[in-house]
Parts: C-alpha cells; sequence; structure tokens
C-alpha cells in the first residue's frame, strides 16, 4: 500500500476557479509581517541587479582581454575579475538572505491558517462530520497547508524573480543592441508562456482526476484499517485487497495518461525554447561577422539566453505546481467557509453556573426531513432529580441527548435549561455544564490518565484516580504493569467494552457537571460490575440533573420518572412501580428482559417478577 494519508473521495471541484480570491484571501496571513515582506522583495531586486550585471561585466572583460596592452592590461581585467566575483557573491548573498528572512513568514501563515482551519472544524455540526470522511478532511488539510508553502516558494522565489529578470534583460537589449533582440526574446517567451498555459489547463483535468482517484484509494485502505477487526470477523481480508486494488488500478490508468501529458508538454517547451535560442545566436553571429558586434556581445548575449531560458525551463513546472497550490487552498479555504449549521446567535447568553432544570418542550425532531424520528415529545428533568428515557433500539432516545448537547437544532418545540432556549445559549457555556457517558465509547490513542483526564485537562493526578476509583476502575489499573500510563490504542481497541465505558464514566465524573447524561452507560458491564457502578452513578448524580438512557429496565428502577419512548412518541410515563402497575408497554419490557436474564443464568426463576408490582418495590 503506497504510504499517504486517509483521504475521501473529493466533492466535484467548482466549476469556475476563484485563483484571485484565492490569493486575496492568503494574502492578510501574509502581509501580517509586512517588514520582511518588504525586506525580502528589496533583497530579491538586489540579487536580480546582481545577477544581469554579471554579464555585462564578463562582456567588458572579454572586450578588454583582446584590446589592452601593457600595464592596462593587468590592472583593467583584474578590477572587473574583481567586480565580477563580488557581484556572483552578492546574488547568492541576497538570495539567501531573501529565504532567510521569508521563511517565517512562510511558516507562520502556514500555522495560522491550519489553525483557523482545525478550529472551524471543531465548530462545525456533527452532521458535516458524519457526512464527510475524516480521512478526506485530513486530506484536504495536508495538501492545503503544503501548498501554501509551495505557492509561496514558486512564487517569491522563482517565478517573480524570472520575471524580473526577464524585464531587466529586454530593457539592456533594447538599449544596448538592436532591437532584433529584445523582439525575438519577448516573442519566444509569449510562445513558450502561451503553450505552457493551454497545455497545462488542459492537464489539470486530468490531474485533478488522478488525485481524486489517489484519494479514493486512500479513504478505501484507511477505512478498511480502521474496520480492521470488522474485516478479520468477516475474513475479507481479500474482499478488501480487491476493492482497494479496484481504485489503485484507476489510479494508476489515470497517472500514466498524466505522465503521457507532461512528456508532450515537456517536447513543445523544449522545441520553443531551441528556435528562440537559435534565431538569436544566427542574429548575434551574423552581427560579429560584420563588425557591428564584438566577441565580449555575443558573450553577452548568450550569457543572458542562457540565465532567461535556463529558469523558463522549469516555468512549465512551476506553473503546473501554482495552479495546483491555488486549487488545494482553495479546496483547505472551502472547508473554512463551510457552513456552521449550529452558531451561536448573536445575543447568545452563557449558561449561568449551578444546578439547572431541563425541559424539552413539544419537541419534534428530523436527521432527514423524510424520515422524522422524535414527534411531540414534552417531559421536564427538574433540577436535581433524574429522569430516565426507555425504549426500543431506533426510538429516538440518543437523539435526545445529541439535541441536549446541541449537536443538532430541533425542528419543532424547543429544549430550554433554566428557561433558557438552548438557542440562545453559547455552546460553550452549555456543553460545559453537560456531561455524557455515551453508548460507544471512543478513547484517544493516548494513555489511560490521558482519556480520564479529557474530562476536565487541568485536574491533578490524585482527582484522576478518585475519579477512577469512583468508576471502579482500580483494580483493573493495578494489573497493569504501566499502570495509569498504558497506552489505550488506536480508538481504544486495547481495552473491553466493559473497561471503555469506565473510563468514560471516570471521565464524566471528573468533569464534575450540573447536567449528566448517561446512554447506555452500563450496557457493556457484566452483572456483578454493573451493580458496582450503578451505586457510584446514583452516587454521582445527586445533587445534579440527569438524564439517564437505557434499554435495561433495572438501571432506572429508582428514577424519579420513567419515560417510555417508542417511535420516536411517549407511550407512558411514570415511576416505576406505577408503570409495572399498569401492565402496559413498560411491563411487558420488563417481562421480556427478566425472563432473558432469568434464561441466561443471570437471575434466578424466583425473581422474575410478576405482571403487577409487589409490595415494597421501589
Amino acid at each position: 500500500m503506497r504510504r499517504a494519508p486517509a483521504a475521501a473521495l473529493p466533492g466535484p471541484e467548482p466549476a469556475q476557479r476563484h485563483d484571485w480570491q484565492t490569493l486575496k484571501s492568503l494574502l492578510p496571513f501574509i502581509w501580517a509581517y509586512k517588514g520582511r515582506v518588504i525586506f525580502a522583495l528589496g533583497c530579491l531586486l538586489a540579487a536580480k541587479g546582481a545577477n544581469v550585471t554579471v554579464p555585462i561585466i564578463f562582456k567588458h572583460l572579454i572586450d578588454d582581454l583582446s584590446l589592452t596592452t601593457g600595464q592596462a592590461f593587468i590592472v583593467v581585467p583584474a578590477a572587473l575579475l574583481l567586480a565580477y566575483g563580488v557581484l556572483r557573491f552578492s546574488a547568492s548573498l541576497f538570495t539567501e538572505l531573501r529565504e532567510i528572512v521569508f521563511a517565517r513568514v512562510t511558516q507562520q501563515a502556514v500555522r495560522a491558517i491550519s489553525l483557523r482551519v482545525f478550529r472551524h472544524l471543531h465548530a462545525l455540526s456533527l452532521r458535516f462530520h458524519l457526512e464527510r470522511q475524516t480521512g478526506g478532511l485530513t486530506r484536504d488539510i495536508e495538501r492545503g497547508t503544503r501548498s501554501i508553502g509551495s505557492l509561496i516558494s514558486y512564487t517569491l522565489y522563482s517565478i517573480l524573480p524570472t520575471l524580473v529578470e526577464i524585464g531587466l534583460v529586454i530593457g539592456i537589449l533594447l538599449v544596448q543592441y538592436d532591437a532584433v533582440f529584445a523582439i525575438t526574446t519577448l516573442v519566444t517567451l509569449a510562445l513558450y508562456i502561451v503553450f505552457t498555459v493551454q497545455v497545462t489547463n488542459w492537464r489539470t483535468a486530468l490531474r485533478r482526476r488522478a488525485n481524486e482517484l489517489d484519494s479514493a484509494a486512500n479513504a478505501r485502505a484507511i477505512d478498511s484499517l480502521i474496520n480492521f477487526e470488522t474485516v478479520k470477523y468477516f475474513n475479507n481480508e481479500e474482499f478488501e485487497a480487491r476493492r482497494y486494488d479496484d481504485e489503485l488500478q484507476k489510479w494508476t490508468q489515470a497517472q500514466e495518461t498524466n505522465q503521457y501529458s507532461l512528456s508532450a508538454l515537456n517536447i513543445g517547451q523544449a522545441a520553443i525554447i531551441a528556435v528562440g535560442v537559435t534565431v538569436m545566436m544566427w542574429q548575434a553571429a551574423d552581427r560579429v561577422a560584420g563588425g557591428v558586434m564584438t566577441i565580449g556581445d555575443i558573450v553577452l548575449v548568450n550569457a543572458f539566453l542562457i540565465q532567461l531560458y535556463i529558469p523558463l525551463n522549469f516555468l512549465g513546472v512551476m506553473y503546473r505546481e501554482l495552479r495546483q497550490a491555488l486549487t488545494d487552498i482553495e479546496r483547505m479555504f472551502g472547508l473554512m467557509h463551510e457552513h456552521r449549521e449550529i452558531a451561536d446567535a448573536a445575543d447568545a447568553v452563557a449558561l449561568p453556573p449551578g444546578p439547572a432544570g431541563v425541559r424539552f418542550e413539544h419537541v419534534g425532531f428530523a436527521y432527514d426531513a423524510r424520515r422524522p424520528i422524535l414527534f411531540d415529545v414534552d417531559f421536564d428533568i427538574p433540577a436535581g432529580s433524574t429522569v430516565a428515557v426507555v425504549g426500543q433500539s431506533g426510538s429516538g432516545k440518543s437523539t435526545l441527548a445529541r439535541l441536549l448537547y446541541r449537536f443538532y437544532d430541533v425542528q419543532g418545540g424547543a429544549i430550554r435549561i433554566d428557561g433558557h432556549d438552548l438557542r440562545q445559549l453559547t455552546q460553550d457555556s452549555l456543553r460545559a455544564a453537560i456531561g455524557i457517558v455515551p453508548q460507544d465509547t471512543v478513547l484517544f490513542n493516548d494513555t489511560l490518565v490521558y482519556n480520564i483526564q479529557y474530562g476536565r485537562p487541568t485536574a491533578s493526578r490524585a482527582e484522576v484516580e478518585a475519579a477512577a476509583r469512583a468508576a471502579q476502575l482500580e483494580d483493573f489499573v493495578a494489573q497493569l504493569p504501566e499502570g495509569y500510563d498504558t497506552r489505550v490504542g488506536e480508538r481504544g481497541l486495547k481495552l473491553s467494552g466493559g473497561e471503555k465505558q469506565r473510563v468514560a464514566i471516570a471521565r464524566a465524573l471528573l468533569k464534575d457537571p450540573a447536567i449528566l447524561i448517561f446512554d447506555e452507560a452500563t450496557s457493556a458491564l457484566d452483572s456483578k460490575t454493573e451493580k458496582a457502578i450503578q451505586a457510584q452513578i446514583e452516587r454521582a448524580a445527586q445533587g445534579r440533573t440527569a438524564l439517564v438512557i437505557a434499554h435495561r429496565l433495572s438501571t432506572v428502577m429508582d428514577a424519579d420518572e420513567i419515560i417510555v419512548l417508542d417511535a420516536g412518541r411517549i407511550v407512558e410515563r411514570g415511576r416505576h412501580a406505577a408503570l409495572l402497575a399498569r401492565n402496559g408497554a413498560y411491563a411487558q419490557m420488563w417481562l421480556l428482559q427478566q425472563q432473558e436474564e432469568g434464561d441466561d443464568g443471570a437471575a434466578p426463576a424466583a425473581a422474575r417478577p410478576r405482571t403487577t408490582p409487589t409490595p415494597g418495590v421501589a
């Protein structure tokens, strides 16, 4: 597999390029260091001035060597040789000074843009991230940031110096020699540039197609490797290899076509330069033979041609890279302009600290308008109380947690905290007040202590260990050779499901929020550990507003109120005993779960409750 970052198949390129808009967006990041920029441009002009003067000195040196005699024969060439050496050194010195001064500008611009894109991506909605592959985003950012350096390098270090040198050479040829030399040079340059631009524009579509296929192949590979266990479970290694190879085959064909077009471009460029140089040298040789020009003049013209056409030989490459860099930067800036579905209102206020009650007020919601998820969901979670939401899979339970975090905005009704509509609160203050133990715990590829401390990065090591003890992690950590410094692997795959959930519980406890959400918080635990942690969860919920989303009803028996959801609608509500007495949907779910636990040996048959409550049931 080729070594490359993960990527998704990029979306279609914009029908119209916006190169000037891209440059305009980039300019403020560079102009923030205008002193360095101006100094670097001064060095550029000085370097090119010295570079153009070198052939002139060389011309006079040749002519003086052929004309001077006696003492002058020694003095004049010696002075010219000294000037030649100084100018050669000056050209290199100013070039290096330019790069030294401008290096900070380039790197700081890359840093500032990367940080801004990173922050903006975190500010985008959950819907955006669920619909885009992470590999595609990282590929866009990587290409964009790399292209900033390429754009600046090609512009300031290659294209701009070449244009300055062309201008100086054309001016000298017009002033010192016959206009035919300047005209020939201009015509050659014009033909070269027009040919390069036309062919390169044609090749852009080929290059873009190759990039898209490269991204698709990498996305396929990374997606397969991320789901390594699933591939192994179903013995689909060869199936994944075939799918990856299909993408690689398309990419290979596109790369071959791209190379053929590149060779055609290079041949055409070489032919134009060869014709231009031949015509120039023919004209110079003819004038030397006629006594109009000296040997030094033909050396001067030849030196100018070499100095112009050597960098010009790479102008096609530079132009292609410049176009590609602008495309990649435009794509990255496109991420920065991606619409923020969830944004703070202009008059948003911070949620006051302290206990907070939650109200779902006739909430209606759909991820897709064609498939509604919640219908007129209306209930209260008074400050300091615990409300549980139960129901079959797909009933909309976890959606409530996402809406409370304001990952999405409701389409009907409102969600309020202490009377504040979530849409009128700042997202930062809202999410700071909520802690969650999610159903699917994904950990960072770092240490245990890092993953627990992520709940409150400023927490001390002692506080982290206290939270781990509360989540019944202490015995597990004691068995690890590296203890809390054990790395948990990609997405926490080195830990079992139960261990990951206990880390998530410890992380939520460490955050110490006013509102707690437990989304199937003990679903991956065995019965013994579940009971131990359930007691810790109940203690953690005391004094806090808690929303418990559960499938296992035994974990919510003591809730202040239990909401039963079915297909996005509330069908029952009440306390455990009252719901059992009603002998409705909740009672049926309870009976089925108790029978399943009895069949599995988790609970004896005598423990299975009747369909009516027994005295003393809480």
